[in-house]
């Protein structure tokens, strides 16, 4: 049985899951994604949180290998999505004296998901502490990070941090499972990134707000429920996770493009090498329609500029360009500087119809928009495309 020691009280026992392909059915995971669960062994013996249901077998086996025939006394529920909290009723059934412990959020949730009964729960406050024997656990709650019920756990005997989805990452622990490792710029900072994006950015404002919540409390480990340990330099992913709530950014741009028979791509083709021309840097082109929003939506939060184009379609933008328009007002950027640019047979719908978005969200936007009725030849477009870049790309480089 796979399990890792952490200090000599506490055990990973989480579960790599390399078979789903979307997490949350919605976003890609070529990596996978590890479901980590904890296990406290002190006169009073903890679990914090479980793992998604099926993904690991062999889950109440290390449990009960490791705690030895003796009981489990709490089940700690920092968060109530399935992914965490799965496995919830098999432990009861196998531990039917087991104590849940979370606060009266989670019990609303735990009854709607689980029908757990009333006298299971064991209801906690914010600041609560709670004696296990040679440790104590304190609570505090971190709510709409990212569900309503969410709270943080704090063993203030070895100082671990355990934090569910905050600092969080997509990625299987393939090996070991500390930040100390890995390589963590090869694929695990990128995919902490994509991960925020994705799932976490929405909810950027509270983040700040848990961060400072938690600034003055002491710690030496932030064990997350997905992706690494952070043993080596937790300060490291609080500093990634208050950049990004910050919505702090890199010089670079991001193109984005919608194109049925090539005239758009190639205006976003243009635009990219003007702003090279021009000193930009960092710039990455993507299709809507071939790569994933996942992967663009990671690259937002980290650019500064903002480039989008669409083809005109049924009077409106580009259905993939649309659905990235969605998936950006969830995402909720600030701090972004936005250009527009398209090409159509006659109206300009694709263009007019970003502009119209990128007003109703607030975001600053570079004129002037560049367009072309039909292919973007020099002719059409060299004017008003060498103004936009002059002003974009002082503006990407303020």
């Amino acid at each position: 049985m796979r399990t890792f020691k952490i200090t000599e009280r506490i055990t990973y026992i989480g579960v790599n899951d390399r078979r789903t392909t979307l997490f949350e059915n919605n976003w890609p995971i070529p990596y996978g994604v590890s479901y980590n669960s904890y296990l406290i062994k002190d006169k009073k013996n903890v679990l914090i949180d479980t793992v998604e249901y099926g993904s690991d077998g062999e889950f109440l086996d290390k449990i009960e290998s490791l705690l030895g025939g003796k009981a489990l006394d709490y089940l700690v529920v920092n968060h109530m999505e399935p992914d965490h909290s799965g496995m919830i009723k098999s432990v009861l059934a196998k531990y039917p004296a087991v104590k849940l412990i979370g606060n009266s959020k989670t019990f609303e949730l735990l009854e709607k998901y689980y029908g757990v009964d009333k006298e299971s729960f064991m209801c906690i406050n914010d600041g609560d502490e709670l004696s296990i024997g040679e440790g104590t656990l304190k609570f505090a709650a971190v709510p709409w990070v990212h569900w309503p019920e969410t709270m943080v756990t704090l063993d203030l005997k070895d100082l671990v941090l355990f934090t569910c989805d905050a600092f969080g990452s997509y990625g299987t622990l393939d090996g070991g499972i500390f930040d100390s490792d890995y390589n963590m710029d090869e694929i695990l900072i990128p995919e902490m990134r994509r991960y925020y994006s994705n799932i976490v950015s929405k909810y950027s404002q509270m983040v700040t707000r848990a961060i400072n919540k938690l600034s003055g409390v002491e710690f030496k480990v932030i064990a997350p429920s997905h992706g690494v340990v952070w043993k080596e330099a937790p300060a490291r992913v609080v500093g990634l996770y208050a950049d990004w709530a910050a919505h702090k950014s890199e010089e670079g741009v991001v193109i984005v493009y919608a194109s049925m028979y090539g005239n758009t791509a190639n205006l976003a083709d243009r635009l990219g090498a003007m702003l090279h021309n021009a000193g930009v840097k960092n710039i990455r082109t993507y299709d809507v329609s071939k790569t994933h929003v996942s992967y663009i939506l990671s690259d937002i939060l980290r650019f500064k500029g903002l480039l989008l184009g669409s083809c005109a379609y049924n009077t409106y933008m580009h259905p993939m360009m649309e659905h990235l328009c969605n998936e950006i007002k969830i995402m909720s950027p600030k701090n972004k500087v936005m250009g527009i640019f398209g090409t159509s047979g006659w109206n300009g719908a694709g263009a007019k119809a970003i502009a119209k978005f990128a007003q109703e969200q607030n975001i600053n936007t570079v004129l002037p928009i560049v367009e072309a009725l039909g292919a973007p030849t020099e002719s059409k477009i060299s004017a008003t495309a060498q103004e936009f870049v002059n002003n974009f790309s002082k503006a990407v480089k303020e």
